[in-house]
C-alpha cells in the first residue's frame, strides 16, 4: 500500500467510543469547560447500536452526573420491585433468601432500563452542550507524537480490498488529535489492547477475566409480566462444567430481558456456551414463562470480571482508559454501568484541571487515582474475593465464602486479603482428550434456536467487500495446533457461528470465518486458547444494530 496522505482535526480531547463512560466523560467536560473542543467517535451506526446492556441500573453515576435527569426526561421507568434469587436444578428450584444477602446486593431503588436508550438519550444531552458525535466512524489506529505518547486516531477509513489493499472507493480517513485522547471501546477494545501492550499497562495486576453474556429480548403473555421483577439463577444447566448463571428482567410493555453469562475460564473445550444457554431456556420455571411469548431480539457481549485486582494502569502518555476497557463491572452485582460513569465523570475533571493548568498529553494521575481511591475502587474491592473463589472453589463453597466475605468487607476489611485469579481465560483451556463431549439437545424453533437464526435477530451486517476484522496471526493454528489438541473450540465458543471447521471427503479440514456474522463480542479473542485470533474494528457502521437492547 502507499504511503496514505490525510487531513487532522485539532480537539482538545478525542473519545472513542459512545457508550455510558465515554458520553459522561464528553458530558462532564462541556460541563466544565462549554468552550472545550471535545469530539466522540462512534462505530455503531448509531448511539447505541452496539449496546448490550439490557441491565439493572444502578443511578449513582447518572445522579453525579446529571442530578436532574428525571426531570430531564431520562429513560429510566422501570424501577426494581422485587429481586428473586433462586439455585437450579434440571427440573425444579431452590428460593434463596434475600435476607442473609449482604447490603449491597439489594437492587432496591435500582431500575431496568435499555441501555442502548440510556445512551441514546445521554447523546442529547451531550449534543445539546456542544459535543461533536460522529457515529459509523470506526477508529483503526492511534496515532503517535514524537515521544511516543498517543496524540490521536484515525477515522472513518473506508473502501479497502479484502486484501487490504486500496479499493477504487478507498477513503483514507481522517486523523482527529487530541490534547488528551480517552479510549472507552468497552470490553477488548483493539485500540485499549494496543495501549495497554504498548506501555505495559497490565504489570503488576491480575490478568483480567472474562464472561460471555448472551441475551434475548422476548414479548411474552401479559398476564404472565411482573414489571419491575428481577430473578437470577445459578447452578443447571451449568453445573461443574463452568460458572456463570442467568438472568430475567422485566421490563414495560410485556417484555422481558433473558440472558445467560458463562464465565470464560471453563476447562473443557467441548463445552457450547451458546447452547447451554439455549438449554437453560427449556427449565420448567423458564419455558413456562416463555410459553407462548415471541423473541424479538438476539445479542452476545463479553464481559470484564476480574475487578479490582485486574484493572490495569489506567493513564500512559496523551492517553486515558474508561469505563469497561479497564474493567469495572462488579461481579457479584452484576452492574458495571454505574462505575463507567462516574469513570468518564473523573476523567473529564482530570483532563480540565491539566489543560486549565497549561498542560497536554501527559498521564492524568489524578483520574486514576479517583478510580482507585474513590467510588468505583470502594466498589470493586468490596467485592474483589467473589470471582477468584468461585473459580477456585465453584458454586456452592464460593457463595458461601463469597457472601461472609462481602459481609466483612462491608465493615472495611477482609480475612481473605486479596485473592488472585492466576492463569488467563485463554490458558484456563485443557486439551479436549482430557474431557468428554458434551450432548446438547437440538433447538426446537419454539424456546431455542440455532445461532445462525437468532443472528438474524441482532441484525448484524458486514460490507462483504471489506478485509476480514477477524484475523488470524498463523493461518496453520486453527487446523494443525487446535482442532487436533481442543477439537478447535471456536466452532462452539462464538455465539454467532462465526467459525467452521469444514470437512469434505477427500480433502483435509479447512478453517472458516463468517466475519459477517459477528455480533462483536470479543469472544474469540479472549478465549482461543493459541492467542491466534485478533479482533480489530470493522468499518464504521457495521456490526449488530441492536434495537433497545
Amino acid at each position: 500500500m502507499t504511503d496514505v496522505t490525510r487531513e487532522a482535526m485539532e480537539y482538545d480531547v478525542v473519545i472513542v467510543g459512545a457508550g455510558p463512560a465515554g458520553l459522561s466523560a464528553a458530558i462532564r467536560l462541556k460541563q466544565l469547560d462549554p468552550d472545550c473542543a471535545v469530539v466522540l467517535l462512534e462505530k455503531g451506526s448509531e448511539v447505541g447500536a452496539h449496546i448490550l446492556s439490557g441491565a439493572v441500573l444502578d443511578p449513582s453515576g447518572l445522579d453525579a452526573l446529571i442530578p436532574d435527569w428525571k426531570a430531564k426526561g431520562a429513560p429510566l421507568n422501570t424501577p426494581v420491585k422485587e429481586d428473586n434469587f433462586y439455585m437450579l436444578g434440571e427440573g425444579g428450584k431452590i428460593r434463596v433468601p434475600n435476607f442473609p444477602m449482604p447490603p449491597l446486593m439489594n437492587n432496591h431503588g435500582n431500575y431496568i432500563v435499555s441501555m442502548g436508550n440510556v445512551c441514546r438519550w445521554m447523546a442529547e444531552q451531550a449534543e445539546e452542550l456542544g459535543v461533536e458525535i460522529f457515529p459509523g466512524m470506526s477508529c483503526s489506529e492511534l496515532v503517535y507524537d514524537e515521544n511516543g505518547g498517543v496524540k490521536g486516531v484515525v477515522a472513518g477509513e473506508f473502501g479497502k480490498n479484502p486484501d487490504g489493499t486500496e479499493g477504487p472507493n478507498y477513503e483514507p480517513g481522517m486523523e482527529l488529535h487530541g490534547k488528551y485522547v480517552f479510549l472507552s471501546e468497552g470490553v477488548r477494545g483493539s485500540l485499549a489492547k494496543e495501549v495497554i501492550a504498548k506501555y505495559d499497562l497490565s504489570k503488576g495486576h491480575e490478568p483480567q477475566k472474562f464472561g460471555l453474556g448472551m441475551k434475548e429480548i422476548w414479548e411474552i403473555d401479559p398476564d404472565k409480566h411482573r414489571e419491575g421483577t428481577v430473578t437470577h439463577t445459578m447452578g443447571w444447566p451449568l453445573g461443574k462444567n463452568a460458572g456463570g448463571g442467568s438472568f430475567i428482567y422485566h421490563l414495560e410493555n410485556n417484555q422481558v430481558y433473558v440472558g445467560f453469562v458463562v464465565h470464560l475460564n471453563y476447562k473443557n473445550p467441548h463445552l457450547f456456551p451458546y447452547m447451554e444457554f439455549q438449554r437453560f431456556k427449556h427449565h420448567p420455571m423458564v419455558a413456562d414463562l416463555l410459553k407462548g411469548g415471541k423473541r424479538v431480539a438476539y445479542g452476545a457481549r463479553a464481559i470484564s470480571e476480574g475487578g479490582y485486582q485486574s484493572m490495569p494502569k489506567m493513564v500512559a502518555p496523551g492517553v486515558a482508559l474508561l469505563g469497561c476497557s479497564v474493567g469495572m463491572v462488579n461481579v457479584p452485582r452484576i452492574k458495571g454501568n454505574h462505575n463507567a460513569m462516574l469513570s468518564g465523570k473523573a476523567a473529564a475533571e482530570a483532563a480540565h484541571a491539566a489543560l486549565a493548568a497549561g498542560r497536554t498529553s501527559d498521564e492524568l494521575s489524578d483520574y486514576e487515582a479517583e478510580v482507585r481511591g474513590g467510588a468505583i475502587g470502594k466498589d470493586l474491592k468490596k467485592v474483589r474475593n467473589v470471582k477468584p473463589l468461585w473459580s477456585k472453589f465453584g458454586l456452592l463453597t464460593s457463595l458461601g465464602l463469597g457472601g461472609f466475605d462481602m459481609w466483612t468487607n462491608t465493615f472495611g476489611f477482609s480475612l481473605l486479603g486479596t485473592l488472585r485469579h492466576g492463569k488467563t481465560d485463554a490458558a484456563a483451556t485443557e486439551p479436549a482428550a482430557k474431557h468428554k463431549p458434551i450432548d446438547y439437545p437440538k433447538p426446537d424453533g419454539k424456546l431455542s434456536f440455532d445461532r445462525l437464526t437468532n443472528v438474524a435477530f441482532s441484525f448484524t451486517n458486514h460490507e462483504e467487500s471489506q478485509p476480514a476484522h477477524l484475523q488470524l496471526k498463523d493461518e496453520s493454528v486453527p487446523i494443525g495446533v487446535n482442532l487436533p489438541t481442543y477439537d478447535e473450540p471456536a466452532q462452539r465458543y462464538c455465539p454467532a457461528g462465526v467459525y467452521e471447521v469444514v470437512r469434505e471427503e477427500g480433502k483435509d479440514p479447512r478453517f472458516v470465518i463468517n466475519f459477517q456474522n459477528c455480533v462483536h463480542c470479543k469472544t474469540c479473542d479472549i478465549k482461543d486458547p493459541s492467542q491466534n485470533i485478533n479482533w480489530v474494528t470493522p468499518q464504521g457502521g457495521d456490526g449488530p444494530n441492536y434495537p433497545n437492547m
